[in-house]
Parts: structure tokens; sequence; C-alpha cells
């Protein structure tokens, strides 16, 4: 069963009466890396919630492929902004996804500590993982993410608030996921990383796409004037 072409018809997303999203409607393909990018509040969490099942589609409709929407979520991750990270160590915190998945204990740490070498977590691996510092918390939340072999990675601001060498380090494992074949979705404020990683972009303006295209015509030549002020720096309202 395929998980794309992922097709949103007229979704819309409300929440205690307030309409955060939508009408939205779009195809995204299973190739590349697309970048989610617009100004603070114009649904940009929202939409990546909404793919990952955590907020309910109103109105319209939500097609994955030729998949029923509960194997959709389980042929998917999630990283948050803020990493979640559980009380346990680190090597327990990144075996929890696959034995939720019933793989035996010892195949599940030994997966987990390939996967802690990956990031670089190997000395940190037996530590509680709640003491880990900011950029090691999200390498912890990517491996734990990519365990399991999602086809599909959603990232919400992935590198926020970290410094140089960690959001290079995240974003290589980024572009390492992307390689062995998963299809990335990632809401980033970070211009220079969108640039860097962006096969296409999703432009949302109050709740709504108002651009969806290839990256670099996106940064060189926006459509519309939103898109043009948001490249400018310019405040949108």
């Amino acid at each position: 069963m395929e998980l794309f072409p992922l097709t949103l018809d007229k979704a819309v997303v409300r929440v205690k009466g307030s309409q955060l999203l939508g009408p939205v409607s779009c195809r995204i393909s299973s190739e590349g890396l697309s970048v989610i990018m617009g100004p603070n509040g114009s649904g940009k969490t929202t939409f990546l919630r909404l793919l990952h099942g955590l907020e309910r589609c109103r109105e319209g409709e939500i097609e994955w492929g030729d998949m029923g929407r509960r194997e959709a979520m389980r042929s998917q991750s999630y990283v948050f902004q803020s990493p979640i990270i559980l009380r346990r160590s680190v090597r327990d915190n990144i075996v929890y996804p696959l034995r939720l998945r019933n793989v035996a204990r010892a195949k599940a740490e030994r997966e987990a500590e390939k996967w802690i070498r990956e990031v670089g977590l190997e000395e940190r691996m037996h530590l509680d993982a709640r003491n880990l510092s900011g950029g090691e918390k999200q390498k912890l939340s990517l491996a734990r993410a990519l365990i399991t072999e999602p086809r599909l990675l959603i990232l919400d601001e992935p590198s926020a608030n970290l410094d140089g060498a960690s959001t290079r380090d995240i974003e290589r494992l980024i572009l390492l996921a992307k390689d062995k074949g998963c299809k990335i979705i990632m809401a980033t404020h970070d211009f220079g990383q969108a640039r860097r990683l962006a096969d296409d972009v999703l432009f949302f303006h109050h709740g709504t796409i108002l651009e969806q295209g290839n990256a670099q015509a996106f940064f060189e030549q926006p459509r519309t004037l939103e898109g043009r002020a948001f490249l400018r720096g310019d405040i949108l309202i």
C-alpha cells in the first residue's frame, strides 16, 4: 500500500469554535523535502498536527494514497519543536517505539545502539535523557523518530534555539533520512535552513496556502505580494 500522494481537499481545523486552519487544498508527493513557511500564527504547526492526526479535520478531506487513516499514522513519525523526553535513559527513550511495536527487547536495544552511534550520543547512552542539552535532546528525538523507518517524517522547527554546530548535526540527520527514501515535511522560520534543505515550499498565511511549488522559484521569484513581503522580512498582518 502507498502512503502518497497526500491530498487535502478544503480541509479545515477548528478548535473551540476558532478556525485555525483552512480551507487548505494541496497535493504532496513522496519525493523530496517539503518546507512549510509563513509568519507566526499562519497555521504551520496546525497543518503538521493535522497530518499526524493530532488535530481533527472538521471539514473537507485528507487522503493518504491508498491507505486508511490508521495505517497512515503508523507509517509516519513526528518530532516536536520542544523535544518530548521520557523519564528514562537515552537508550530506553530510543528503544521505546520499537517496544510499542512488540519488537523483542534485545533486538530493540541493538537497533537503538546503532542510532545512538549515528547521532553521536554514545557517551550519554545510560544517562537520564532529561539531563541532555537542547541539541542532544533533539538528536535523541530524531533517532527515536527514525528507528521505526517511517515513510514520512514530520518536523516542527527541528533546530529552533540551537547553536550552529547542533543545527548542522540535525540537518545531517534530516538529509540522511531523506537519502534513505523518507519523505520529509518540515516547518522552519530559518530562511537559510529552508534554502539549504527544501525541494519545494508551501507558504502559509492566515491559515491558508498562498503558494506551493519549487523552492528555488519561491525564493527567487515568489508569485504573491505576501510571499515577497515575507522574504523581505516585512511584518505580515
